[in-house]
């Protein structure tokens, strides 16, 4: 079933509750099925990328029981014994790259790694080249470089030199390897989104895994470790809030944002400090975030550390005064969609003065117009697009809406409760 949002012009002003991180619900789900023991995740985010984590886990043996608010999972303890020979994430590409290093853990026999459409024309060849590397056997189906992929095991350890154009690849090296046979060595020439592979080592500090880290740039981890099982609160989700906080920012809005919590490592949480340079009004305090509307200015912002604000920060540029330059990003040409391509695209078609760049976007202040836009079936885009038309004067339609499920299922409802004039046109595909 197809879904469009339908949107017109509104104030938007109140309270809304960010729901729990996906990056931290699918690194719980992967570690505490590959951990011996009973783990408890409390809080995790329910959508369709964290469940197709649940799912890819509980084919190589996890079990898993969901109830309200809280996931319990018995974990394989490192050593996976796959109930099928098919795993399909889905959407969830990160799903996808971690359960790929799982999937090189197990002993005897092959399975097929799978996702859907857009997940497929995602490249993993840098993390497939490094797995085989460390032992594993992996090989493409069908087209040189994506997914689908054959995998057989077992990874033995050894060296591997990754370049990270997407943190997902060294996420996957850093979960899988310590529960190889012997230790590994990863030397990172490259890496993006260095604040994503942080949130990573910080569940391997939780988890007492050892290892030596040399600027990001070189890991040593002994092989032969396990996970113990945990019991672990999620945090709430700094990229899911980037909708809110933007729309905080803009016309004469004001939202406060609850559950976000600085000291967690996200790296869209640096969203708040490219608003505050924008000239927006903030306030920040215990278990809040609240933004007030002021005259934004346009900046030049390095966003490698935060490629999932790019359609976003796109938005708020059309609505600041001069212009807004998003660099350094260009791996989110390789996300979901083109979003560098999609958001110079789509926003054009209402209205923006947006030029698209190799490495990111450059916006000049713009009077956007009601439009008819695609969103690609990129929960990131259709939310962005979204609020985009709540500021714009007619009505925008966004099609593909039901993408939002990916990460953020209640999303229309918290625009509603925000003032929102946000209805949901559902037609046959």
């Amino acid at each position: 079933m197809s879904k469009s949002f339908i949107v017109k012009k509104s104030a938007l002003s109140g309270e809304v509750k960010i729901p729990a991180s996906k990056s931290h619900t699918i690194r719980a789900v992967a570690i505490a099925s590959l951990a011996k023991g009973k783990s408890k995740i409390f809080s995790p985010l329910v959508s369709e990328d964290t469940l197709a984590a649940v799912e890819s886990y509980k084919i190589l043996g996890a079990k898993v029981e969901i109830k309200k608010n809280l996931w319990e999972i018995e974990g394989f303890d490192g050593k996976p014994v796959p109930a099928k020979n098919i795993i399909d994430t889905k959407n969830s590409g990160t799903t996808l790259n971690i359960v790929m290093g799982s999937c090189s853990l197990i002993s005897g026999g092959e399975i097929t790694l799978t996702g859907d459409q857009q997940t497929r024309k995602r490249p993993v060849a840098p993390l497939v080249q490094s797995l085989n590397e460390l032992g594993a056997s992996i090989a493409y189906k069908e087209k040189q470089y994506f997914p689908p992929l054959t995998i057989k095991g077992k990874l033995k350890g050894g060296k591997t030199t990754l370049e990270a154009r997407s943190s997902q690849y060294l996420t996957s090296l850093l979960i899988n390897s310590p529960l190889a046979d012997t230790a590994s060595e990863i030397n990172v020439p490259l890496l993006y989104e260095k604040s994503y592979v942080e949130m990573t080592l910080d569940w391997l500090k939780r988890e007492k895994i050892q290892f030596t880290n040399n600027h990001l740039k070189k890991f040593n981890i002994p092989g032969n470790q396990s996970y113990p099982a945990f019991e672990k609160k999620t945090p709430s989700d700094f990229s899911s809030a980037t909708f809110f906080l933007v729309a905080g920012a803009m016309q004469n809005n004001e939202i406060t944002c609850w559950g976000l919590d600085f000291e967690d490592k996200q790296g869209d949480k640096a969203v708040v400090d490219y608003l505050k340079n924008m000239g927006a009004e903030i306030e920040i305090a215990e278990g809040f975030i609240r933004v007030r509307a002021k005259t934004l200015n346009g900046i030049e912002i390095d966003m490698n550390d935060t490629p999932d604000a790019l359609p976003m920060m796109a938005v708020a540029g059309c609505f600041a005064k001069g212009k807004t330059r998003l660099l350094n990003i260009p791996q989110a040409r390789i996300k979901e969609t083109d979003r560098i391509k999609i958001m110079a695209q789509e926003l054009s078609k209402m209205g923006a003065k947006i030029r698209e760049l190799d490495d990111g976007l450059e916006i000049e202040e713009s009077k956007l117009k009601s439009a008819k836009v695609n969103g690609y079936s990129d929960h990131r885009i259709v939310m962005a697009l979204a609020i985009a038309g709540l500021a714009t004067e007619g009505e925008t339609i966004i099609d593909t809406a039901e993408a939002v499920s990916i990460t953020f299922p209640n999303f229309a409802e918290c625009i509603k409760k925000l003032g929102g004039n946000i209805s949901l046109l559902q037609r046959k595909s």
